[in-house]
Protein backbone atom coordinates (compact mmCIF):
# COMPACT_ATOMS: atom_id res chain seq x y z
CA UNK A 1 0.00 0.00 0.00
CA UNK A 2 1.03 3.49 -1.00
CA UNK A 3 -0.31 5.88 2.14
CA UNK A 4 -0.90 9.53 2.15
CA UNK A 5 1.26 10.82 5.19
CA UNK A 6 -0.46 13.81 7.50
CA UNK A 7 0.77 15.33 10.16
CA UNK A 8 -0.01 13.44 12.99
CA UNK A 9 0.99 10.16 11.25
CA UNK A 10 4.25 8.48 13.45
CA UNK A 11 5.63 6.17 10.63
CA UNK A 12 5.93 8.73 7.78
CA UNK A 13 8.83 7.64 5.69
CA UNK A 14 9.78 8.12 2.12
CA UNK A 15 9.24 5.57 -0.22
CA UNK A 16 12.56 4.39 -0.96
CA UNK A 17 13.02 4.29 3.26
CA UNK A 18 9.89 1.79 3.24
CA UNK A 19 11.05 0.23 0.12
CA UNK A 20 14.54 -0.64 1.69
CA UNK A 21 13.49 -1.39 4.80
CA UNK A 22 12.60 -5.07 5.50
CA UNK A 23 8.94 -6.22 4.12
CA UNK A 24 6.62 -7.64 6.16
CA UNK A 25 3.01 -8.33 5.96
CA UNK A 26 -0.25 -8.18 7.91
CA UNK A 27 -2.32 -11.49 7.45
CA UNK A 28 -6.22 -11.66 7.66
CA UNK A 29 -8.73 -14.65 7.69
CA UNK A 30 -12.00 -14.31 6.89
CA UNK A 31 -14.22 -17.31 7.61
CA UNK A 32 -16.46 -18.43 4.78
CA UNK A 33 -18.47 -21.41 4.90
CA UNK A 34 -19.57 -22.84 2.11
CA UNK A 35 -23.56 -23.11 3.25
CA UNK A 36 -23.38 -19.62 5.90
CA UNK A 37 -20.89 -17.37 3.78
CA UNK A 38 -21.04 -13.88 5.34
CA UNK A 39 -22.13 -10.74 3.34
CA UNK A 40 -19.70 -8.45 1.64
CA UNK A 41 -20.19 -5.49 3.60
CA UNK A 42 -20.15 -7.25 6.77
CA UNK A 43 -16.94 -8.63 6.02
CA UNK A 44 -15.29 -5.78 4.78
CA UNK A 45 -16.38 -3.82 7.89
CA UNK A 46 -15.23 -6.96 9.90
CA UNK A 47 -11.84 -6.91 8.42
CA UNK A 48 -11.09 -3.39 8.89
CA UNK A 49 -11.97 -3.39 12.76
CA UNK A 50 -10.10 -6.36 12.94
CA UNK A 51 -7.12 -4.43 11.60
CA UNK A 52 -7.99 -1.73 14.52
CA UNK A 53 -8.58 -3.79 17.11
CA UNK A 54 -4.72 -5.47 16.25
CA UNK A 55 -2.88 -1.90 16.15
CA UNK A 56 -4.46 -1.03 19.41
CA UNK A 57 -3.97 -4.01 21.46
CA UNK A 58 -1.84 -3.72 24.38
CA UNK A 59 0.26 -6.30 23.26
CA UNK A 60 1.09 -4.08 20.14
CA UNK A 61 2.67 -1.29 22.14
CA UNK A 62 5.37 -0.60 24.32
CA UNK A 63 7.54 -3.84 24.65
CA UNK A 64 4.61 -6.12 24.02
CA UNK A 65 5.33 -9.30 22.10
CA UNK A 66 3.70 -8.33 18.60
CA UNK A 67 5.30 -4.76 18.80
CA UNK A 68 8.25 -5.20 17.46
CA UNK A 69 6.55 -7.36 14.72
CA UNK A 70 4.09 -4.38 14.30
CA UNK A 71 7.06 -1.55 14.10
CA UNK A 72 9.42 -3.71 11.36
CA UNK A 73 5.15 -3.55 9.60
CA UNK A 74 4.65 -0.36 9.83
CA UNK A 75 8.13 0.65 8.71
CA UNK A 76 8.06 -0.99 5.66
CA UNK A 77 4.86 -1.02 2.80
CA UNK A 78 1.91 -1.55 5.59
CA UNK A 79 1.47 -4.67 3.15
CA UNK A 80 -2.28 -6.54 4.16
CA UNK A 81 -3.23 -10.69 2.47
CA UNK A 82 -6.82 -11.69 3.02
CA UNK A 83 -6.92 -15.64 2.94
CA UNK A 84 -10.25 -17.63 3.62
CA UNK A 85 -10.59 -20.69 5.83
CA UNK A 86 -13.76 -22.93 7.01
CA UNK A 87 -14.22 -26.17 9.04
CA UNK A 88 -11.08 -27.63 10.34
CA UNK A 89 -9.25 -24.87 8.29
CA UNK A 90 -10.60 -22.17 10.85
CA UNK A 91 -10.28 -23.86 13.58
CA UNK A 92 -6.54 -24.03 13.43
CA UNK A 93 -6.29 -20.44 12.26
CA UNK A 94 -8.07 -19.39 15.17
CA UNK A 95 -5.51 -21.60 17.54
CA UNK A 96 -2.97 -19.47 16.26
CA UNK A 97 -2.03 -16.36 18.09
CA UNK A 98 -3.95 -13.01 17.26
CA UNK A 99 -7.68 -11.16 17.56
CA UNK A 100 -10.94 -12.53 16.11
CA UNK A 101 -13.40 -9.36 15.21
CA UNK A 102 -16.51 -10.47 14.78
CA UNK A 103 -19.77 -8.36 12.44
CA UNK A 104 -23.15 -9.48 12.42
CA UNK A 105 -22.28 -13.10 10.83
CA UNK A 106 -18.49 -12.27 9.74
CA UNK A 107 -15.83 -13.63 11.49
CA UNK A 108 -12.28 -12.44 10.57
CA UNK A 109 -8.88 -12.90 12.46
CA UNK A 110 -5.92 -10.93 12.39
CA UNK A 111 -2.86 -11.93 13.17
CA UNK A 112 0.91 -10.53 14.17
CA UNK A 113 2.55 -9.10 11.03
CA UNK A 114 5.00 -12.01 9.67
CA UNK A 115 7.70 -11.63 6.76
CA UNK A 116 6.47 -12.14 3.66
CA UNK A 117 8.47 -15.22 3.03
CA UNK A 118 7.37 -16.97 6.85
CA UNK A 119 3.58 -17.22 7.16
CA UNK A 120 2.92 -20.00 10.14
CA UNK A 121 2.11 -23.41 8.04
CA UNK A 122 -1.36 -23.18 8.65
CA UNK A 123 -1.76 -19.82 7.44
CA UNK A 124 0.29 -20.53 4.90
CA UNK A 125 -1.71 -23.36 2.99
CA UNK A 126 -4.85 -21.29 3.26
CA UNK A 127 -6.01 -19.71 -0.49
CA UNK A 128 -6.18 -16.40 -1.26
CA UNK A 129 -8.59 -16.51 -4.09
CA UNK A 130 -12.30 -18.08 -3.61
CA UNK A 131 -13.08 -14.50 -1.22
CA UNK A 132 -15.64 -13.12 -3.49
CA UNK A 133 -18.73 -12.36 -1.37
CA UNK A 134 -22.25 -10.81 -2.22
CA UNK A 135 -24.72 -8.66 -0.59
CA UNK A 136 -28.22 -10.08 -0.26
CA UNK A 137 -29.34 -6.49 -0.41
CA UNK A 138 -27.57 -3.05 -0.78
CA UNK A 139 -26.41 -1.67 2.38
CA UNK A 140 -28.39 0.97 3.79
CA UNK A 141 -26.67 4.35 4.32
CA UNK A 142 -24.60 4.85 7.17
CA UNK A 143 -25.91 6.38 10.55
CA UNK A 144 -25.35 9.93 10.81
CA UNK A 145 -21.78 10.72 12.34
CA UNK A 146 -20.92 7.22 12.24
CA UNK A 147 -17.17 6.99 10.67
CA UNK A 148 -16.49 5.34 6.75
CA UNK A 149 -14.56 4.41 4.60
CA UNK A 150 -15.44 4.90 0.94
CA UNK A 151 -14.68 2.84 -1.95
CA UNK A 152 -13.73 4.12 -5.14
CA UNK A 153 -17.19 3.14 -7.43
CA UNK A 154 -14.87 2.93 -10.73
CA UNK A 155 -11.83 0.43 -9.22
CA UNK A 156 -13.54 -3.19 -9.46
CA UNK A 157 -12.16 -5.46 -6.25
CA UNK A 158 -12.38 -8.79 -4.94
CA UNK A 159 -14.22 -9.22 -1.55
CA UNK A 160 -10.46 -9.90 -0.41
CA UNK A 161 -8.67 -7.30 -1.86
CA UNK A 162 -11.59 -4.63 -0.97
CA UNK A 163 -11.35 -6.06 2.79
CA UNK A 164 -7.42 -5.32 2.53
CA UNK A 165 -7.86 -1.84 1.76
CA UNK A 166 -10.84 -0.89 3.52
CA UNK A 167 -8.20 -2.18 6.35
CA UNK A 168 -5.62 0.46 5.13
CA UNK A 169 -7.80 3.12 4.89
CA UNK A 170 -8.94 2.37 8.51
CA UNK A 171 -5.77 2.18 9.79
CA UNK A 172 -4.56 5.96 8.25
CA UNK A 173 -7.88 7.27 9.28
CA UNK A 174 -6.75 6.16 13.25
CA UNK A 175 -3.68 7.94 12.55
CA UNK A 176 -5.60 11.09 11.71
CA UNK A 177 -7.35 11.60 14.43
CA UNK A 178 -6.38 13.75 17.68
CA UNK A 179 -5.63 11.97 20.87
CA UNK A 180 -9.08 12.31 22.39
CA UNK A 181 -11.08 11.65 19.52
CA UNK A 182 -9.05 8.44 18.81
CA UNK A 183 -9.37 7.08 21.71
CA UNK A 184 -13.04 7.45 22.15
CA UNK A 185 -13.12 5.86 18.60
CA UNK A 186 -11.44 2.97 20.58
CA UNK A 187 -13.69 2.95 23.08
CA UNK A 188 -17.05 2.80 21.46
CA UNK A 189 -15.73 -0.70 19.76
CA UNK A 190 -14.21 1.02 16.55
CA UNK A 191 -18.15 1.36 14.58
CA UNK A 192 -17.64 2.01 11.23
CA UNK A 193 -19.14 1.62 7.53
CA UNK A 194 -17.81 0.51 4.76
CA UNK A 195 -19.56 1.69 1.24
CA UNK A 196 -19.03 1.87 -2.13
CA UNK A 197 -19.13 5.93 -2.81
CA UNK A 198 -21.71 7.17 -5.58
CA UNK A 199 -19.58 8.06 -8.81
CA UNK A 200 -21.23 11.77 -8.21
CA UNK A 201 -19.54 12.28 -4.63
CA UNK A 202 -16.45 10.50 -5.31
CA UNK A 203 -15.01 13.56 -6.92
CA UNK A 204 -15.52 15.75 -4.11
CA UNK A 205 -13.90 13.07 -1.19
CA UNK A 206 -10.83 12.68 -3.40
CA UNK A 207 -10.29 16.74 -3.49
CA UNK A 208 -11.14 16.65 0.25
CA UNK A 209 -7.71 15.81 1.81
CA UNK A 210 -9.15 12.96 4.03
CA UNK A 211 -6.65 9.89 4.85
CA UNK A 212 -6.44 8.15 1.60
CA UNK A 213 -5.17 4.78 0.13
CA UNK A 214 -3.03 4.85 -3.33
CA UNK A 215 -2.28 0.92 -4.19
CA UNK A 216 0.70 -0.33 -4.57
CA UNK A 217 -0.51 -2.50 -7.00
CA UNK A 218 1.16 -6.04 -5.69
CA UNK A 219 -2.54 -7.77 -7.26
CA UNK A 220 -4.98 -7.22 -8.83
CA UNK A 221 -5.35 -3.53 -9.65
CA UNK A 222 -2.87 -0.82 -10.93
CA UNK A 223 -0.35 0.97 -9.26
CA UNK A 224 -1.15 4.31 -7.75
CA UNK A 225 -4.65 3.67 -7.92
CA UNK A 226 -6.95 5.22 -5.16
CA UNK A 227 -8.81 2.70 -3.63
CA UNK A 228 -10.53 3.84 -0.36
CA UNK A 229 -11.10 7.15 1.70
CA UNK A 230 -11.58 7.25 5.37
CA UNK A 231 -13.81 9.88 6.34
CA UNK A 232 -14.00 9.65 9.92
CA UNK A 233 -15.15 12.64 11.29
CA UNK A 234 -18.66 14.34 10.13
Amino acid sequence: MERVSTATDPFARRVEDRDAAPQYVLPLVVRIEREAPPARTDALETAARAVLLLLTDERSADEGEWAAAVRDWQDGRIRKVVRRARGAEWRRAEALPGITARGELAEVRVYPPVPLDAWPKDLARLQVSGTELDDPAPPGSPRPGEPVVWLNPAVRMTAGKAMAQAGHAAQLGWWSLPPRSAEAWRAAGFPLAVRTAAARDWPGLAAAGLPTVRDAGFTEIAPGSVTAIAQLER
